[in-house]
Formats: C-alpha cells, structure tokens, sequence
C-alpha cells in the first residue's frame, strides 16, 4: 500500500506538469517549471511546501526553482551528477540512493537518454518519470543514445503494472497518433486515444498513467513485440534496435 497521502497534478506553461505530492508532515514538488501555479495550487489546497525534487537540468523543469525556494523555503533535492546544471542543491542524489518524504521513501535510479543525469523517483506504486517514459511516449534523445534510453525505460517496465507513471508534459495525444501509425489496429490504443480526445475537451490532464496502460499503448515499452519490429522493419534485430528505429520514426513524425 502507498504511503503517500495526497497527488495533485499542477498544469504549468503551454504543456508542462508539476506534481504536488504529501506524504505524512512532508509536502513535495516534482519539477519546477514556473512557480505562480504551484503557489496557487498550495494555496488552494492548504499546503506547505517542504522539498523540491528535480528530475533534469532542462529549464522548462527548474526555471521556478529560485521564486519558489524564496517563497517557501523549501529543500531542493537532486542528481549530484547534474549538480553543475541544476539549481543550488540541498541533497545531492546518486542512483541506488533512497530519500525519505514523511512516510515514504523513493529509490532514485538513473534514466539517462532524454538528458544525461536525468533522474527518476519510485515511490511505492508512483514513479515520477520527468521525460523518460512519458504517457504514450518517451522523450527526445538529446543528449543520450537509444540504448540508453531503452535500458532506462526496461527499469519502469519491470514495476508492478498498477504504479502510476507521472511525466512531465502533456504530449499524450500526438504520442498515440504516432502509436496508431505503428499499430493502426491495437484496441487499446485506439480505446486510449479516444479517452484522452475526452479528456482534453473537459481541460483534465492526461497523467498520471498506469503501467499496464503504458505496456499496452506505448510503442516504446514495445520493442519486444512482433508487431511493432513489422512495423519498424526490425523484424529479427534485437529489441535496442526495434527501439531506436520507432525514436528515429517518432522524430520524423
């Protein structure tokens, strides 16, 4: 059973996520786009803000860590290796670490591929995914290899299938167009589409995500099976391959 209290999805910029998560007297936030709406959302929910847990250096996760550390005093966690590029550190973070809020502890294991250094939280059922494995998807590899990316993402498919993915952006909907390209006739995608289509119109975030559903909709949790190497030519070739030509696709799609 979770030891977590409380998870608020908080919609920040144009397509970004924060995530105000509470766990007995401790209360967190995952990433720090801009730090107006997380204020608002502490506010609204009668929160203090106690930590700030950084999964990557990009500045669209850390560019309200300043405003928000002045305004709540609040602790930033981190990788260590990414130190040089993250905002002041209070707890420098090296995969195999476990850090400790309230009454949960999260593993922190390294997701290197969209970045180097970038870092990801698993809590008991709750994983929070930065832009490693996203819902439908995963994220560009600027700085990191397709294998890398592969052998962080094989770490989240072998979770329990009910964990909740929370990722970082609201990119859902193109990624299960490029899904569908891929598998034109997979029900689950095609039934997952429709209820993200569903609830955009109604202004409701896509994420958090299971696992199972990710398994089952996202291409690149799906190397390993037959119909996605037909679908990217790579029948016979390895799994990292089938991965790295579904990324390459995915870029040009």
């Amino acid at each position: 059973m979770t030891l977590i209290d409380t998870l608020i999805t908080v919609p920040c910029l144009s397509d970004n996520y924060a995530y105000l998560v509470r766990s007995g007297d401790r209360v967190a936030v995952v990433d720090v786009p801009d730090a107006a709406p997380i204020l608002a959302a502490l506010t609204r929910n009668g929160l203090s803000l106690t930590d700030i847990l950084l999964t990557h250096h990009h500045w669209d996760h850390i560019d309200g860590v300043p405003d928000l550390v002045a305004a709540t005093g609040a602790q930033v966690w981190g990788a260590a290796s990414d130190a040089h590029r993250l905002p002041p550190l209070d707890h420098a973070l090296s995969p195999g670490d476990t850090m400790t809020l309230g009454d949960a502890q999260a593993r922190i294991i390294d997701v290197s591929g969209h970045t180097i250094g970038h870092i990801a939280y698993l809590f008991d059922g709750l994983a929070f995914t930065g832009d490693s494995l996203m819902a439908g998807g995963c994220g560009r590899l600027f700085e990191g290899t397709p294998d890398q990316m592969h052998a962080s993402l094989s770490q989240f498919a072998a979770l329990p299938g009910d964990t909740l993915i929370a990722s970082g952006h609201e990119y859902t909907d193109t990624n299960l167009r490029f899904a569908l390209s891929l598998e034109p006739d997979n029900p689950a995608i095609i039934s997952r589409k429709a209820e993200v289509e569903r609830l955009r119109a109604a202004n409701r975030p896509s994420v958090p995500s299971t696992l199972d559903t990710e398994r089952n909709t996202n291409p690149f949790l799906r190397a390993h099976e037959a119909s996605l190497k037909a679908a990217t030519g790579t029948t016979g070739q390895s799994d990292e391959n089938t991965f790295a030509a579904a990324r390459c696709a995915k870029d040009a799609f």
